[in-house]
């Protein structure tokens, strides 16, 4: 259900894509620290997005770490997010969501980020968000913080009447396992701390791993927070989930949440 997924297969990167970066305002609002801040982005045949979506991100944190996780593409995706100015780490395999989301984690770590955004390469998680997200966790209010599509407030899209009883479906769910009053746990727009970035980096979900994340955190007494976000319909390009697909994934996510709730904790390595 967790561990090292992706160590194999991930080329090495360069060593100037390690070095700290430093980053000023994380947004209006937010206080000037002197931090550093990595964006994790997963992505997979997402030529036609992934150049728009780095521009956007470099627009909010200018100076930041911007890990594009080529998941075994076979388009020119990695090329457009080099173009773009991104770290590019191809895997020479497709590992899947959490896979590619781990790789991403265990780069910024190593990188020495102190706080990391992870996004979706297909622009429904507009990356001027980021800020709304990661403000609990720079706070000191919260270890991780997602974004929430259904909050009447945040505007933006609406998701589809199966999609919004898929999300309802898995927040019922992930409040009977935890205790916790969540309504978006499927999003995977989400920032941390470097304490829970360690965590992730060694102990992440690999098939479909957002609300196994986040009932695993909770189980290790990890500080969760939902934010209400706006997000986009996808910007190009197309889905890789088809209807048999997602009845496949809802059957196996319910499942893969149950399990992770029973299991124990972890012994883990602080960073």
């Amino acid at each position: 259900m967790s561990g090292n997924h992706a160590a194999a297969v991930v080329a090495p990167i360069a060593p100037a894509s390690r070095q700290h970066v430093p980053v000023g305002t994380f947004g209006e609002g937010d206080p000037t620290m002197a931090a550093s801040v990595a964006v994790v982005i997963p992505a997979y045949n997402e030529e036609p997005n992934i150049g728009r979506v780095v521009a956007e991100v470099r627009e909010v944190y200018p100076q930041a770490q911007i890990f594009v996780v080529d998941d075994g593409s076979s388009d020119h995706t990695a090329a457009r997010a080099r173009e773009a100015g991104a770290s590019v780490l191809p895997l020479a395999v497709n590992l899947g969501i959490g896979g590619a989301v781990q790789t991403g984690l265990l780069a910024a770590l190593e990188a020495g980020a102190e706080y990391v955004v992870r996004l979706d390469g297909d622009g429904q998680h507009p990356p001027a968000e980021a800020p709304k997200i990661l403000a609990p966790v720079l706070a000191g209010r919260a270890d991780f913080a997602f974004g929430s599509r259904l909050a009447a407030e945040a505007g933006g899209e609406k998701p589809t009447f199966i999609r919004r009883q898929g999300i309802a479906f898995f927040a019922g769910l992930a409040r009977l396992l935890t205790g916790l009053r969540l309504r978006d746990v499927t999003s995977g727009f989400f920032a941390c701390n470097r304490r829970t970035l360690a965590f992730l980096s060694q102990h992440y979900p690999t098939f479909f791993p957002e609300p196994e994340a986040i009932i695993w955190l909770h189980k290790h007494g990890f500080r969760i927070a939902e934010v209400a976000v706006m997000m986009r319909p996808r910007q190009g390009g197309v889905s890789s989930v088809n209807w048999p697909k997602a009845m496949f994934i809802m059957m196996r996510v319910a499942l893969g949440m149950i399990v992770t709730a029973m299991r124990r904790p972890v012994r883990w390595k602080e960073a």
